[in-house]
C-alpha cells in the first residue's frame, strides 16, 4: 500500500512475527504456526509473492472453518524400505510437507533415496520451499503437488488440472542451491489475484475466459492456460506428471474432484496429496565429483553468452538476488493483503507488522 506517494515496506522479521502470532491466536498449534510461516516466508523472501505471506488470511480462514486441523497428529501409514506414506491428518500443508521431506531425507541418508507420499494434506504454499529445505541439507529434493481444477488442457475450454507445481532443489555446497520451482500452468492463480488487487492487465496467453479464450483482464479469468502458450500440450503433460505422483500414488483426490481453494466450503477437509523425494548425491558418486560437476555446469551456464539485452541465470539466481535485497530493504504488500492484515490485527488483538515509508517497488515483477 502507498502513503503520500511512498510505499510502506515491512521487515521480513516483522511479517514472520505477525504470521506466527496470528496462527497461535486462532488456536493453531506451534508446529503449524512455525511450518506455515516458514513456507510463506520462503515465498516472500525469495520473491514468490503469489505464494508468500499474502496467503496468511486464507490459511486462518481455513483453520477457523475446520477445513484444516489446528492440532493434527501426523503418522506413517505405510512403509516399505526407502518408501513411506505419511498421513497428514488434514494438517496445514506446510507442516505435512516439511515433515514428509524430513522423513525422505532420513530415508535417503540410509538408502541413498527416500520417497514419501503425503495423504490428507492441504494447500502447502510454494513447492520450492521443500526442495530448498532438502538442498540446504545436502540432498537433492523433488516436490510434486496437485490442486483443484483451474487450468484448461491445450485447446481445452474447461478446467481440468490444478496449477500442479513441480520443484527440484540441488545442493552446490559452495553457494545457494540450484532451485526450480514452477507451476505447470502459465502462471499461478494467486498471481491473477495479485493483478486483480492492483488493477493491472495480465500478460498475454496466461489466462482464459469461460470459453477458453485468452484474456488479459483479471476480472474475466475463469481458468488458466497451461504452460507453453501455442505449445501448451507440454505444460498440460507436465501437469499430468504432478497429478500422478501427488494424487494417484497417494490415493488422494484428482484435481477435478478437489473442492475449490477459495470456498465457499471451509469446513470440510480437501484431502489433498503431495509427493516428495530426497536423493543423497554421495550414494551415486564421490562427493568431490558431484561438487566439481555442479561447479562446472553452473560456471558454464552463467558465463554463456546472452543475447542482446538479456541476462543468463541459473534457476534460483533471481530468487537469491531478491532475498538479499529484501533482507536489507523489506517488502511492500499489495492493498488487499495490507487490509486483510489490519483486520486480523484488530480481530485477534495482536500487534500489526510495523512498516516504514520508502520509495516504491514494482511488485508485479516478483
Amino acid at each position: 500500500m502507498e502513503q503520500g506517494g511512498e510505499s510502506l515496506r515491512y521487515a521480513l522479521a516483522e511479517l514472520e512475527r505477525f504470521s506466527r502470532d496470528a496462527f497461535l491466536a486462532c488456536g493453531a498449534d506451534q508446529p503449524t504456526a512455525d511450518c506455515a510461516t516458514r513456507s510463506m516466508m520462503h515465498g516472500t523472501r525469495h520473491g514468490v509473492d503469489s505464494h508468500g505471506i499474502r496467503l496468511l488470511p486464507h490459511y486462518i480462514q481455513a483453520l477457523e472453518g475446520g477445513r484444516i486441523n489446528k492440532n493434527p497428529k501426523l503418522s506413517v501409514a505405510r512403509s516399505f524400505g526407502a518408501v513411506e506414506t505419511l498421513d497428514g491428518d488434514h494438517a496445514q500443508g506446510a507442516l505435512a510437507t516439511y515433515t514428509a521431506m524430513d522423513h525422505a531425507i532420513s530415508l535417503a541418508d540410509h538408502f541413498g533415496i527416500g520417497a514419501v507420499a503425503i495423504r490428507n494434506s492441504s494447500h502447502f504454499g510454494p513447492a520450492g520451499a521443500y526442495s530448498y529445505a532438502a538442498a540446504r541439507r545436502g540432498f537433492i529434493g523433488v516436490t510434486f503437488a496437485n490442486s483443484d481444477s483451474f487450468v484448461r488442457l491445450h485447446d481445452g475450454a474447461e478446467r481440468f488440472h490444478g496449477t500442479n507445481p513441480i520443484s527440484v532443489g540441488v545442493p552446490t555446497y559452495r553457494e545457494n542451491p540450484w532451485l526450480l520451482d514452477m507451476a505447470t500452468s502459465a502462471v499461478p492463480y494467486n498471481r491473477v489475484l495479485l493483478y486483480r488487487s492492483l488493477g493491472l492487465a495480465l500478460p498475454e496467453a496466461v489466462a482464459s475466459d469461460k470459453d477458453g479464450r485468452d484474456t488479459t483482464h483479471p476480472d474475466e479469468v475463469e481458468m488458466l492456460a497451461p504452460l507453453g502458450a501455442v505449445f501448451g500440450f507440454k505444460g498440460a503433460a507436465l501437469a499430468g506428471v504432478a497429478e500422478i505422483f501427488s494424487a494417484v500414488l497417494t490415493g488422494m483426490r484428482l484435481s477435478f474432484d478437489i473442492a475449490p481453494m477459495g470456498g465457499p466450503d471451509f469446513e470440510k477437509p480437501r484431502e489433498l496429496g503431495a509427493f516428495v523425494i530426497a536423493l543423497k548425491p554421495e550414494a551415486f558418486l564421490e562427493r568431490h565429483q558431484f561438487i566439481d560437476g555442479m561447479d562446472r555446469y553452473l560456471g558454464q551456464l552463467r558465463n554463456s553468452r546472452p543475447r542482446q539485452g538479456g541476462s543468463v541465470m541459473a534457476p534460483g539466481d533471481r530468487e537469491w538476488a531478491v532475498a538479499r535485497q529484501r533482507e536489507c530493504e523489506g517488502v511492500s504488500l499489495d492493498p488487499a493483503t495490507a487490509h486483510a492484515f489490519a483486520a486480523l490485527s484488530t480481530r485477534y488483538r495482536i500487534m500489526p507488522p510495523s512498516a516504514s515509508a520508502t520509495a516504491g517497488e514494482d511488485i508485479t515483477k516478483r
